[in-house]
C-alpha cells in the first residue's frame, strides 16, 4: 500500500481502488488530546475535498476533509470508545474511514510521504 498526504493533512493508504483514510500525525498532535470523532456513515458517495465530519480535542475543533472521492465501506468504531486512539496512533489504529470506488487520478494529486515532510518544514 502507497501512502499519501493532502495539505489539510489527511493521510490515505491506497490498494487499488480502495483506501483507508485518517489524519496525519503532525494534525492529531496539533490537536492535542482528542475527545470527540464524527465519521461519515457507511455508504456516504463522498467528493474529493468534502467535510466528512470534525474532530474535537480539549482545545480545539477541525474539519477533517476527504482528499479523494469513493464510497465509505468502513468506519473505524473503536474510536467510538476511544478517539485517543488518533491522538497516540494517527497513522495507525487511528484510522477514520474506509473508501471504495476511489479515483486514481485525485490520487495522483496528493502529496508523498517525502513531499509532505518537506511541505511541513514550510509551515
Amino acid at each position: 500500500m502507497d501512502k499519501y498526504y493532502s495539505k489539510t493533512h489527511e493521510w490515505v493508504k491506497t490498494d487499488g481502488e480502495e483506501a483507508i483514510v485518517g489524519i496525519s500525525e503532525y494534525a492529531a498532535a496539533d490537536l492535542g488530546d482528542i475527545t470527540f470523532v464524527d465519521l461519515p456513515r457507511e455508504g456516504t458517495d463522498l467528493i474529493c475535498g468534502d467535510s466528512i465530519g470534525t474532530i474535537e480535542s480539549v482545545s480545539a475543533s477541525s474539519d477533517v476533509y476527504s482528499p479523494v472521492s469513493g464510497t465509505v465501506t468502513a468506519v473505524n468504531h473503536a474510536l467510538d470508545d476511544d478517539p485517543g486512539l488518533i491522538s497516540s496512533s494517527a497513522e495507525g489504529k487511528g484510522w477514520l474511514y474506509k473508501l471504495d470506488n476511489i479515483d486514481p487520478t485525485e490520487v495522483d494529486e496528493l502529496m508523498s510521504e517525502e513531499e509532505y515532510a518537506e511541505y511541513l518544514e514550510t509551515l
